[in-house]
């Protein structure tokens, strides 16, 4: 008897320690998302009531008051392209590699340990990797080119790891049943595998895109600080300055007199295609998911 009254005990003890633990995690949780909602409130509003259409696409000016954002910002663009045109298909292309092909040895384990190793590396350190081959080696100078190269050698540890991370959660069960209908070991990864795993993979480009677009170091080691004096300049030699290197700018060495209202304008400008490019590389899953709720209930 004093046995089971002891294990009750320990039991309502236990239960006891579950439950403040799991309020003191939701109260955690509440202050988090209070102190993040306020940042991104404080920082919208300072900026989104300041900003005017032709901001967009005026050019930005060191002297006089009034100036723009228009080509840093296609150049943001430019290089994010850029950076996901190299990473996507051979970060996707890694991750099936690795999940579906590569032999389950010690040199697939030591890859592994390696992608990881590269995707904890702080931005900075691919940066002056950029500078040193395009500006030391190469000599073609701080570019688009050069800072969309070295953005994608950022993007391509975290996508290859998030798609080989996706791909091995999608069931067996399912492999086998398209090989038992007489299916391809590439017809399966290609039509039964991969839409599996398209939301894990989607939100690991999310995240990468997310990340390139904001990213600084990289830029100002690559790209520069400066653009090419016209608002939507191709050439992809020509300077790499982007909207977070240009709001860096403003906010610590910028002489005109309105650098405090560029800042603000900027930034809630960032936050908010931020926020977009996000929410826009989750549309296919919510398109998906809403056909299979549609083929569920007919």
């Amino acid at each position: 008897m004093e046995t089971v009254g002891f294990k009750k005990k320990r039991s309502q003890s236990r239960y006891m320690v579950d439950k403040v633990f799991t309020y003191l995690l939701w109260v955690l949780m509440a202050v988090i998302f209070i102190v993040i909602f306020a940042m991104l409130f404080k920082i919208m509003f300072k900026g989104v009531m300041l900003t005017r259409p032709d901001f967009f696409w005026k050019l930005p000016d060191d002297i006089e008051v009034g100036g723009g954002i228009g080509p840093y910002l296609f150049n943001s663009f430019y290089v994010l392209i850029i950076s996901l045109i190299i990473s996507i298909p051979i970060g996707i292309g890694s991750g099936i590699y690795l999940s579906e092909y590569a032999p389950q040895n010690k040199m697939t384990e030591f890859i592994r340990t390696c992608v990881e190793s590269l995707a904890s590396v702080p931005s900075i350190v691919f940066g002056l990797f950029g500078y040193m081959i395009f500006v030391d080696i190469f000599g073609v100078g701080q570019t688009l080119i050069g800072a969309g190269i070295t953005l994608s050698l950022l993007n391509l540890p975290v996508i290859a790891r998030v798609t080989e991370e996706a791909i091995q959660a999608v069931p067996n069960e399912l492999r086998e049943a398209s090989y038992a209908m007489g299916a391809t070991k590439s017809v399966t990864i290609y039509r039964v595998v991969i839409p599996a795993a398209l939301s894990g993979i989607l939100t690991g480009v999310s995240l990468t895109a997310c990340r390139a677009f904001g990213e600084s170091a990289i830029i100002l080691l690559a790209g520069g600080t400066d653009f090419s004096g016209a608002l939507a300049d191709f050439n992809p030699l020509s300077p790499g300055g982007t909207l977070p290197v240009y709001l860096w700018y403003v906010q610590s060495t910028a002489l005109v007199a309105d650098a405090p209202q560029i800042a603000d304008k900027a930034a809630a400008i960032l936050v908010i295609i931020v926020l977009a490019i996000s929410l826009l590389t989750r549309i296919p899953i919510w398109l998906k998911e809403r056909g299979m709720r549609r083929k569920t209930s007919k």
